[in-house]
């Protein structure tokens, strides 16, 4: 199976099929490797984890950004001004919220891993 940014390569190996990813530009072997009994199903448990790690990456990116924004949060509080709109503790407070929101969207994530790896 081709994709845009990567490929799919299904072998046997030890009475064994493995499946992995490569980027179709360079060829160059990323993520895990997936075994199973026939080609199919290891090709399956890839695309399992392939999936997932999208999520994954973006769940941490969107993390990042929440944990970026609260702390531009806490040092514009310093220069805030709450007759203007809302006070510099809601503002840390909402980003506060994002941020834990973030997390806890990461971890369910985690927490899903069709391979079980960290």
């Amino acid at each position: 199976m081709t994709r845009p940014d990567y490929r799919i390569v299904v072998f046997e190996r030890d009475h064994q099929w493995i499946a992995r990813a490569e980027r179709a530009e360079t060829g160059e072997r990323f993520g895990i490797e997936c075994a199973g009994p026939t080609g199919e199903l290891a090709r399956e448990r890839l695309e399992r984890w392939l999936e997932w790690q999208r999520e994954h990456a973006e769940a941490l990116a969107a993390l990042q950004a929440a944990a970026r924004a609260y702390h531009r949060a806490i040092a514009g509080s310093a220069f805030a001004n709450s007759l203007e709109g809302p006070s510099a503790i809601e503002i840390q407070k909402e980003s506060l919220e994002a941020v834990e929101a973030a997390r806890v969207r990461l971890d369910d994530i985690r927490a899903r891993n069709p391979e079980g790896a960290p």
